[in-house]
């Protein structure tokens, strides 16, 4: 494929941009060469500046789930467009969507709502912090939770990627405030909370890790936290931007059956505009102003063409579930067809799915934190990943993020795929 338009218009960014993107894992640092610039996206197919068309297993990071240029988010969001953008006011449609996903999520009786998975993050934190009247929090080596300077203690995929995981810009203070943490390593929480007694506001964990790839929790992993947190007075704060309405219809609460006290969304939630949230039982979330005593505001928070976007897509999902069985048979196929042609060709691999997330690591040994994450081969991932652009597919241009099945796949185009896989597979 010929890439001469997006190699162009990426010099030209480079000019007025920092690296030439506005997300660091978009440059192809990880994987060299290029980055494609798209032009276009429709179901589940990407066409770029160049006039390829390549199928898509990333969709916008997970919000995609129906599939790009979804007719009733697009046509929800232009009819909004006409009656005004932005108002910094209420709006009926908040209200809207705001009981809709109360309805479909357990154990959350009110939500707020924010304008990315790192605002949503960040705010859900210092509630946890007001509420408990504790500064320290603990996350998980490999999981990524934005940009905020509370996350940034070795985080999961950009900044592994980069090989910079303490940020510089991120104070000493800050950094004594938060306890790092063995992802699937109950043990290893365990003793960080007995040395840290009474200190600890929080736990904040990806439920399912996509920022290291897709790492499913170890069995009695999220229930070990739980009842960590429960016998020590911490509150456990789910981050599902990702697995949020996409793993289930409540999300890693509904699928695994695990109660958390504080829930992070983004991605679905705002049916691919900038939207995120942050949602508890009433009790917590009446400590946010202005009902409370902790702040959190956003002037675009709320604002009408994302909370249309939204809408519409929490509606669809909520009114056909078996969408979500449908999108598990099909990452089932892949990883099945995957594992078959890659044995074939002797490679050594490991493969893990749950949901609609599957990812594929070059190390023969389970993958299940941060640790066995950065085993992987990565000169065979950046061979495997320039093949499989080569043949039309678009994959995260990083080994440490997962990808995420859209319902808008074909079973030909996962055909398609495991075809070009073995074909690519050969050349390692």
């Amino acid at each position: 494929m010929l890439y001469k338009r997006s190699s162009q218009l990426f010099a030209e960014a480079e000019k007025v941009i920092p690296g030439g993107v506005n997300s660091p894992v978009r440059a192809f640092k990880a994987v060299g060469g290029t980055p494609i610039f798209v032009k276009s996206a429709k179901g589940a197919y990407l066409y770029d500046e160049d006039g390829n068309r390549l199928i898509d297993y990333i969709n916008s990071w997970g919000p995609m789930i129906l599939g790009h240029a979804y007719e009733p988010v697009v046509n929800a969001v232009i009819e909004k467009a006409k009656l005004g953008t932005s108002f910094g006011m209420p709006t009926e449609l908040e209200t809207q969507i705001a009981a809709l996903a109360v309805a479909m999520v357990p154990n959350i009786d009110k939500i707020r709502f924010v304008n990315s998975g790192t605002e949503a993050c960040m705010s859900a934190v210092r509630l946890a912090r007001g509420f408990t009247k504790k500064d320290k929090i603990i996350k998980f080596a490999g999981c990524y939770h934005g940009h905020s300077d509370s996350f940034l203690i070795q985080a999961g995929s950009g900044a592994i990627t980069f090989g910079s995981p303490n940020s510089p810009g991120v104070t000493a203070g800050t950094a004594k405030d938060t306890l790092l943490a063995r992802y699937n390593d109950l043990e290893n929480v365990a003793t960080l909370i007995d040395a840290n007694k009474n200190e600890i506001a929080a736990i904040i964990v990806e439920p399912v890790a996509g920022n290291m790839g897709c790492i499913p929790p170890n069995k009695g992993f999220l229930e070990g936290l739980r009842q960590l947190c429960t016998d020590n007075g911490i509150l456990l704060i789910f981050d599902e931007v990702m697995t949020g309405f996409r793993l289930a219809a409540g999300g890693v609460q509904e699928l695994l059956h695990v109660t958390a006290d504080i829930v992070c969304f983004g991605k679905v939630i705002g049916g691919g505009l900038p939207v995120g949230a942050f949602a508890a039982r009433a009790e917590i979330m009446n400590y946010l102003a202005p009902l409370g005593p902790v702040y959190q505001a956003g002037t675009l928070s709320g604002n009408p063409l994302a909370m249309a976007a939204g809408l519409a897509m929490l509606q669809a999902l909520d009114s056909d579930r078996t969408i979500f069985k449908r999108l598990e048979e099909k990452t089932a196929y892949l990883a099945a067809g995957i594992d078959k042609v890659l044995k074939a060709n002797d490679v050594t691999f490991t493969i893990n799915t749950i949901g609609s997330m599957i990812s594929v690591h070059f190390d023969a040994a389970p993958v299940v934190d941060f640790q066995t994450a950065a085993n992987g081969d990565n000169e065979t991932f950046k061979k495997f990943f320039h093949g499989l652009l080569q043949e039309g597919i678009y994959i995260a241009p990083s080994a440490y993020e997962t990808w995420f099945i859209t319902d808008a796949l074909t079973y030909a185009d996962l055909d398609f795929t495991i075809q070009a896989i073995a074909k690519v597979s050969k050349t390692f």
